[in-house]
């Protein structure tokens, strides 16, 4: 695997380590033992998956309250998103700061979200499914969201949203 740090220290990029010859390739996808000589949570208790049937769909900013933070690898396996990490760690250099990576079927790229940062996508085709691998269980009571344009953050999407829902759309500001 390749493992590329964004500028949000502790949130990577990661990308399979392709082996190619005239049938295609082989990778590898999630190996424990690379996350932990990277430093990164390994642990993962949930796989959850969403289906967006519109570009332009906006799902975020979630989060998981303390003491159920989660770590996400997120990965697009059809369509493609605009994927988006805010750091709300109040001691982090990187504080209120975001990152948008675009995740598609054809890249194979996978981001991992730290625990204590906000994340969503915007859909940029029809269609699209997202994989997540989660740390912890989904603890209802324990979800939390903040406004995707909230000053604060000056999050920029490539498109406009088309479809948010109402629970995503009253998120209160940060």
């Amino acid at each position: 695997m390749i493992f590329t740090e964004t500028k949000l220290k502790g949130a990577f990029v990661l990308e399979i380590k392709k082996l190619e010859d005239d049938r295609g390739f082989f990778g590898r996808a999630w190996c424990a033992n690379e996350m932990a000589d990277h430093g990164l949570k390994s642990d993962i208790k949930q796989v959850n998956m969403s289906l967006s049937l519109k570009k332009g769909t906006l799902r975020g900013m979630h989060y998981q309250n303390d003491p159920f933070q989660e770590t996400k690898v997120v990965r697009c396996t059809k369509g493609a998103i605009f994927d988006i990490i805010i750091d709300l760690r109040k001691d982090s250099p990187t504080y209120k700061q975001w990152v948008g990576v675009e995740l598609t079927e054809h890249n194979y790229k996978m981001l991992y979200v730290p625990e204590d940062f906000a994340h969503g996508f915007i859909t940029l085709e029809d269609n699209t499914e997202v994989t997540y691998l989660v740390s912890q269980f989904y603890t209802p009571g324990a979800e939390a969201g903040i406004r995707w344009d909230d000053p604060a953050f000056g999050i920029e999407l490539p498109i406009d949203p088309v479809i948010i829902t109402d629970k995503d759309r009253t998120h209160p500001n940060y």
